[in-house]
């Protein structure tokens, strides 16, 4: 039987850009996500210009179907997962670098360009664009956009919105917006960029960025140093950034996690190790000195051991502990990634609070994170094939949001909401500012047709 809402879709993008295939949508239905539900999609699309999504928005408004945006799907809040009876709307076609420009510093792309294709194409110009999610060799732009992504150079150059000079939009009525503007300063009206970065695709698709760049940084050294304690490694951490220092790399590893990762690979780590702390330089010339003040900075505060990078390849070795965090719990069980983030001298209280959560329900609690900028992505680890066991994983989850609200910290520092915390969101921003929040969604969305049940339950 002819379905109208796809005859339409393919009369406007052509046979090849609109599936329907039951298998192609059941691969596409989620992201990364543990525990979000995904419903069935009806169809998905795959534009490749700012028209073609302005008319399949027009269409899905006519229709009254509701709009799921997708990247790359890497995203772990299942913020990209489909709804049942939705549209999937992917912008991976939309991969093209449209401009660099060395004089204004900027980079103007479509949303599917990948991360990583990005950073290597502006670095061959000199430049550097430094938001780094762990993902970034398979997430884009615009899924980093919708996420407000970070990684681990933020504790120094900050995450994807303090990069984003513009954007050019897509609403649900199909009309197209520009925001923000390619000049590096400008404060006329709203900044309507800003609150577009992070919305998740509620708000509108993003179908073009003009991003700041940097000069390309200078070549990075690094130090890692172990502890026999948290809070040693903790103290070291808040010394090294109360030093003046600023790394462009400050990585922390628990006891837990540094001791998988060594089962995992014998990376030297003894069998007492408390934590781990990895920082890096990319000062060039300055970054053996830079490396050896963080070094003494950890020896002072009760490092056992501390390695300094004499080269590029040393380095790269150092920081391979922290690229390792995810396949070493991977055989410990099923992993649930939180992403909650708090002020600095709260960090000791929050690692404190999460050890005592994991022994009241009785579940394995990683702890790595970005501990330069404070956020911690506590990871509970439980076994497969175990109800029970999944049962107190999610209640020892909750239980750690709610300890970094109590610490006056966030329930996501880089991941986003999606529906994995939707049910927390009130508690952070409370009821006035949820209100407010409804009221701009209502403002771009009257029709409630781009993800819902994303962000705002």
């Amino acid at each position: 039987m002819s379905d109208l809402l796809i005859d339409r879709l393919r009369s406007a993008l052509g046979d090849n850009a609109v599936v329907d295939d039951a298998d192609v949508l059941d691969s596409h239905r989620s992201d990364h996500a543990t525990f979000c539900r995904a419903g069935v999609p009806r169809v998905l699309v795959r534009p490749s210009t700012t028209a073609e999504v302005s008319s399949v928005l027009k269409i899905a408004t006519e229709f009254g179907v509701p709009v799921v945006t997708q990247g790359a799907r890497t995203g772990l809040s299942g913020a990209a997962n489909a709804t049942d009876g939705c549209l999937l709307l992917s912008t991976a076609r939309m991969n093209r670098i449209l401009e660099i420009s060395a004089e204004d510093q900027v980079a103007v792309v479509q949303p599917g360009v990948v991360n990583a294709e990005l950073s290597r194409a502006v670095l061959e110009q000199g430049l550097f664009y430094p938001p780094d999610p762990s993902s970034w060799e398979m997430s884009t732009i615009g899924g980093n956009i919708a996420t407000n992504a970070g990684g681990l150079c933020c504790v120094k150059y900050g995450v994807t919105s303090d990069f984003v000079r513009g954007l050019e939009v897509v609403l649900a009525s199909g009309e197209i917006v520009r925001t923000g503007r390619r000049a590096a300063k400008g404060v006329a009206g709203y900044d309507l960029t800003r609150l577009i970065v992070g919305s998740e695709g509620t708000l509108g698709v993003v179908t073009e960025a003009t991003l700041t760049l940097r000069p390309a940084p200078e070549a990075a050294l690094t130090a890692a140093a172990t502890f026999l304690s948290i809070e040693d490694g903790i103290a070291a951490a808040a010394a090294v950034m109360a030093s003046g220092l600023r790394p462009s790399l400050l990585e922390f590893l628990d006891g837990p996690t540094a001791r998988a990762i060594q089962d995992y690979r014998d990376m030297g780590l003894p069998a007492n190790v408390g934590s781990l702390l990895i920082a890096q330089s990319d000062r060039g010339p300055r970054a053996a000195e830079d490396v050896a003040r963080i070094a003494a900075i950890c020896t002072a505060h009760g490092a056992v051991e501390v390695a300094e990078a004499s080269d590029a390849e040393e380095s790269r070795m150092l920081l391979e502990a922290r690229r390792l965090v995810n396949p070493a719990l991977e055989p410990l069980g099923i992993t649930l990634i939180d992403d909650v983030s708090v002020p600095r001298s709260k960090l000791v209280a929050l690692l404190r609070g999460i050890a005592e959560i994991g022994t009241k329900y009785d579940v394995l609690i990683c702890c790595p994170g970005h501990v330069g900028d404070g956020n911690m992505h506590p990871t509970v680890v439980f076994g497969r094939d175990d109800p029970a066991a999944e049962a107190r994983a999610l209640e020892a989850f909750g239980a750690v949001m709610e300890l970094g609200l109590a610490l006056g910290g966030t329930i996501t520092g880089e991941h986003g909401i999606g529906t994995l915390k939707a049910r927390w969101l009130e508690d952070e921003l409370g009821p006035v500012s949820l209100e407010l929040h409804r009221r701009v969604k209502q403002a771009f969305d009257p029709a409630g047709l781009l993800n819902p049940g994303k962000v705002l339950l």
